[in-house]
């Protein structure tokens, strides 16, 4: 069992959510402050002491104040100097070389309230008639402003001390058996009550149980080991860092090889299914990010998005005749005029649209495409706080429909929404309306990220009704289905990604295994926090440098494991589901029944790296993309990269296909 604690601040008897390494760059600003205010203020002091015998009432006032700021500016900013000193010593999980802070710390928060009095003196004197005495214009100008920000500081002194505030600080049992119990059941009900301050979501259907989900699956993933954010920030960096020399190590040893990609395309499609094709994946990505409605049209065209919804607008529209059924629409229909700005397609080829968005229930349209003569239900990802709450429902739950293998699991969640969306297909006969249209049409979903998961757990309960529908996912979540019911998928599923999407890899067993990285990576580090941070930013503009892979650890081999492979986190003996969750050992705590991949057939794309130094020195701005059939357990390990948040981003896989595409009508790309 590994040392799972972390250097959590403990003042005033309790833990709080910061460390005693936190004040480096904090404690620098402040000093940086206080320093400049104390050289004025003294300055305010020769030209204005002598002035305060003159006064005609409350000289003595002035006087006090004068001498007081400057020695409490003074005591102040020498405890700072020394906190910041003390806050830099030894590597993040050395506590003992900063046993100095809380003390330090301690004194400081005491003197708060003797800054509160003497502010008052200086508000008394300035904005009051009890003080009468000649205005020096430098003078009262510098108490003034610093009157002002002292209080200015001291109520951000206050709402800091209030973020921080850790409402499990206080908690402290002998039985640790017992503890842990607790523990659990207290952080539970505290991110149960954070969840129900949100009151417009409380009376969403299922709420109550989404809610309890949720705060069961994060206190089992966090809970006893005192990580504080700049903990997870720091840990990111180190993370980068030492995966980055892992991969180098391991392909200097001929242990972990790059897979083969390619830009042809006929050689990656000659046996798949005629359906499966770059430009069909093109066509659907882009109906896909249609759902995102009026939001997206804004972000992608800050200045004019509003003209180009203007023209699909229907002013008036809740007192005219719908011809279409559209559901939880404003007035104007601005959702309806996204989904037809950015889809290209007109009213009456869009049969039906909801955009109601609750708890486990996402906004889709079904639209009638005469381009591939297709019904296409398409379905929206992740754009709201109750999106993310359906994400985050993540544990594996039962899911055997017609056609899946029995003992089938599913993401919980998107179970939830997929069924929520068949209910209201059905309540509305919405396929069966459009089939009569379109008698000759087939059926096709899509969707992008939490969108493409629904999709396919959607097309996985229908398709008994519908044997030759197909699904096109982008961005899928790793955390889908159980490995069987995946390669069940493979026959009417393909999914797309892009690089190093942070949604293809994330699942509530590869946040396990990210948390247990995260604590062994920080012990293993030997520098500071302030320059594990600094560093950060130097790698976000300039890369990881070859120095820092080994000077980071405090010893030489950081290579314990092979992505994936982890000895830590090999599968755990056969245990009641709440013994797993309740276990102390980090390292063996499981929330997750069982582990869950993406689903389908993968098509993994990634940009082409530069044959040689030269093409680097040319800084050749046009992208090229390469692809390869992936197989979901190549998206179990959650890496930290940098471009992880932004390959998600659909206007980003949008272009990478459409590079693609284009590249297929050029001359093979050798690399």
């Amino acid at each position: 069992m590994i040392n799972e604690k972390m250097p959590a601040l403990k003042l005033f008897g309790r833990k709080w959510l910061a460390a005693t390494d936190d004040l480096v760059y904090p404690g620098l600003f402040e000093i940086f402050i206080r320093v400049v205010w104390f050289v004025l203020i003294g300055i305010a002091c020769l030209r204005y002491y002598g002035e305060t015998w003159k006064c005609r009432s409350g000289g003595d006032l002035v006087r006090v104040f004068l001498i007081g700021e400057m020695a409490i500016l003074g005591i102040v900013t020498i405890l700072i100097i020394f906190i910041v000193n003390h806050s830099a010593r030894g590597s993040i999980a050395d506590t003992y070389a900063r046993r100095y802070v809380q003390p330090l710390l301690t004194v400081k928060v005491l003197l708060i309230p003797a800054e509160v009095v003497w502010n008052i003196l200086g508000t008394i004197w300035l904005f009051s008639e009890a003080v009468e005495c000649s205005s020096e214009h430098y003078t009262t100008g510098v108490v003034e402003a610093l009157v002002i920000f002292d209080w200015v500081l001291i109520g951000l002194t206050i709402f800091g001390l209030a973020l921080i505030f850790d409402p499990l600080g206080s908690l402290g049992l002998e039985d640790k058996e017992l503890e842990d119990s607790v523990e659990h059941g207290k952080i539970s009900r505290i991110w149960l009550r954070r969840f129900k301050f949100f009151w417009w979501m409380r009376r969403d259907e299922s709420a109550s149980e989404t809610f309890q989900h949720v705060a069961g699956l994060l206190s089992a993933l966090f809970r006893g080991t005192d990580l504080v954010p700049s903990d997870v920030m720091a840990g990111c960096v180190l993370l980068r860092v030492r995966q980055k020399r892992e991969t180098l190590e391991l392909r200097r040893l001929n242990i972990l090889e790059r897979p083969k990609y390619t830009t042809d395309g006929v050689s990656i499609f000659a046996g798949a299914p005629d359906w499966m094709s770059l430009e069909w994946a093109h066509h659907y990505l882009q109906l896909a990010i249609s759902s995102y409605g009026w939001l997206f049209v804004i972000y992608r065209h800050a200045c004019t998005g509003c003209f180009r919804l203007v023209r699909e607008m229907t002013c008036c529209a809740c007192m005219r005749r719908k011809r279409n059924v559209v559901l939880d629409d404003n007035c104007c229909l601005c959702s309806l005029s996204g989904v037809k700005t950015l889809s290209k397609l007109s009213e009456d080829d869009i049969l039906f649209a909801s955009f109601r968005n609750h708890l486990c229930e996402i906004p889709f349209v079904v639209l009638a495409d005469h381009k591939t003569s297709s019904i296409v239900i398409v379905i929206r990802g992740s754009l709201s706080l109750r999106d993310l709450i359906t994400d985050i429902a993540a544990a594996s739950d039962s899911f055997e429909p017609e056609g899946l293998p029995p003992g089938s699991m599913a993401h919980r969640g998107m179970i939830i929404g997929a069924k929520v969306l068949l209910k209201q297909l059905d309540q509305y006969k919405v396929l069966e309306n459009a089939f009569k249209m379109y008698p000759h049409y087939d059926l096709t979903l899509t969707g992008h990220s939490l969108g493409a998961g629904l999709a396919v757990l959607l097309g996985t309960l229908i398709r008994p009704r519908y044997p030759h529908l197909r699904v096109y996912a982008f961005a899928t979540p790793a955390g889908l289905l159980s490995r069987d019911a995946a390669r069940v998928t493979e026959e009417f599923v393909l999914s797309i990604g892009l690089g190093d999407d942070l949604v293809m890899r994330l699942s509530v067993d590869s946040m396990e295994n990210f948390r247990t990285s995260l604590l062994i990576t920080l012990q293993a580090c030997r520098l500071p926090k302030y320059r594990v941070v600094l560093n950060g930013f130097g790698y976000i503009l300039f890369g990881v440098p070859d120095r820092d892979l080994n000077r980071t650890w405090r010893n030489g081999n950081t290579i314990n494991s092979i992505p994936g492979q982890l000895p830590l986190l090999s599968e755990t003996p056969s245990m009641r589901p709440t013994e797993t969750i309740l276990e102390r050992d980090v390292t063996r705590r499981r929330y997750s029944k069982v582990r869950l991949y993406t689903a389908g057939r993968i098509l993994h794309i990634a940009r082409c790296k530069p044959a040689s130094k030269e093409k680097k020195r040319k800084k050749n701005k046009d992208k090229k993309f390469e692809m390869r059939w992936a197989h979901p357990e190549d998206f179990m390990e959650l890496s930290v990269m940098p471009r992880m948040l932004l390959d998600h981003l659909p206007e980003n896989l949008e272009e990478a296909l459409a590079i693609l595409v284009k590249q297929q009508d050029e001359p093979l790309f050798v690399l």
